[in-house]
């Protein structure tokens, strides 16, 4: 009777083992030689030790404070995964577009990489990945979808929501006497005359190509009644961008701009205006929302706000859209760690927490909390104007085509050019393209 007891014990005890390795995947054979234990002197693994030795490459744009915390955050997702996220970034002035084409060129191809969508994305339909049945798609703000929606399908993670108009300093404004926000191109004017009675200079101006060619030129456009529809006529050459009554009018705030501007305003790089704006030496700088970071480092208690840009003597507007979108490259060696890394950054605590508080963004999910006290007093001003907003359409054109536009407003700017001149290369910067 205890031999039956000793064999129906050892009848049981080979069953769970068996069990037990069936369990684990694997069989009692791949498993010997094997222990979860560690050696006799040996220490067990580090918790942190990665899971994976994947590297994914990040070829993007945006430079300033951001490089610094999206590094910081890349480096907390290698610690929780394993998979090391290695940034390049091509901003700053530099062409982005033809360095991304270079970096294709050579035979890298990175996992992800920026686009703005629209014609932009055109060319990069050979290495997209679909993104519609992406898990953060659901929480995505309507609007920020349209810049990579393709025949109904989306290609893009919008990186965030801008905006822009123009930054002012409130306490030059009241030490000017101006008290009230001026709203419409006159009463900008009006301002600009109290600034300078006050011996304080208006604008500070920079000759950055991107920031001439690009956010200003918007103006114009997206005053258009239909812009879509006129960047279509335009490249169709349907119509043209001399004898347009919105641009003839977008020239009366341009040149009060560059006539109200630093003295060295041709030779001014966009990190040099921004901190002529800082240090108190002009009471006006037209950028956006993502300066917060850089003003912050120079000057954490400027007391600012957010005026809208008025081409005649109605009242005007901010511009607000999707700067950048993160696509995930098809080619790529590893575009699933890309998307797992795409999605973790807008669903982990620590993405959310990095997206108002380090990157100061508005963010372009609706399940990401942005309190003004994280993305600043600026994106705060932009958003209580977003019903009065209007939007970004640079990406319609052609690739090169703004480019082009930067270099007939630095010509303007420079008055090597008359007002006829700087609309008649605008409309040759559109067809020297095409041609």
């Amino acid at each position: 009777m205890k031999a039956n007891k000793v064999l129906m014990f050892l009848l049981v005890l080979c069953m769970v083992f068996v069990i037990a390795a069936c369990s684990n995947g694997n069989t009692p054979i791949e498993n010997a030689g094997s222990s979860d234990q560690p050696a006799s002197g040996e220490k067990a693994a580090d918790a942190e030790t990665p899971a994976k030795d994947v590297t994914i490459k990040v070829f993007q744009f945006k430079v300033g404070p951001f490089v610094d915390a999206f590094t910081e955050l890349a480096g907390i997702y290698e610690k929780e995964t394993g998979v090391k996220v290695e940034i390049e970034t091509h901003g700053g002035g530099a062409d982005y577009g033809a360095m991304l084409k270079a970096e294709i060129a050579s035979g890298s191809e990175p996992e992800i990489y920026n686009n703005g969508g629209f014609s932009s994305l055109t060319e990069y339909m050979d290495r997209t990945v679909e993104l519609t049945d992406q898990p953060w798609v659901s929480n995505l703000i309507e609007v920020t979808k349209a810049n990579t929606t393709v025949d109904g399908k989306l290609y893009g993670m919008p990186m965030n929501t801008e905006g822009y108009g123009i930054i002012y300093n409130k306490d030059l404004f009241a030490k000017a006497g101006i008290t009230t926000e001026p709203r419409t191109l006159p009463e900008l004017k009006d301002a600009v005359s109290k600034l300078q009675e006050a011996g304080i200079t208006p604008f500070s101006a920079t000759n950055e190509w991107w920031s001439l060619g690009i956010h200003l030129v918007n103006i114009a456009v997206a005053n258009q009644p239909d812009p879509a529809q006129f960047v279509a006529d335009l490249v169709e050459g349907r119509t043209t961008i001399k004898g347009n009554g919105v641009f003839e009018e977008w020239l009366d705030l341009i040149d009060l701009i560059f006539e109200n501007a630093q003295g060295n305003m041709l030779t001014t790089d966009f990190t040099t205006q921004v901190a002529h704006f800082a240090m108190g030496e002009a009471a006006m700088l037209p950028q956006g929302n993502w300066m917060q970071p850089d003003l912050d480092a120079i000057d954490p208690n400027l007391n600012m706000g957010v005026l809208p840009y008025s081409i005649n003597d109605q009242p005007g507007h901010v511009f607000m859209g999707v700067p950048n979108n993160w696509i995930v490259n098809s080619k790529s060696e590893h575009p699933e760690e890309a998307l797992a890394f795409l999605d973790w950054m807008v669903n982990s605590d620590e993405g959310k927490t990095y997206m108002t508080r380090e990157f100061q963004f508005m963010p372009a999910f609706n399940n990401i909390d942005a309190p003004k006290e994280e993305i600043g007093v600026l994106a705060a001003a932009i958003i209580e104007q977003s019903d009065r907003s209007l939007g970004w359409h640079w990406d319609r054109f052609p690739n090169g085509v703004t480019q082009g536009f930067g270099a007939a407003m630095q010509e303007y700017q420079g008055k090597q050019i008359t007002r006829e001149q700087l609309l008649e290369k605008l409309d040759k910067a559109v067809k020297d393209i095409l041609n």
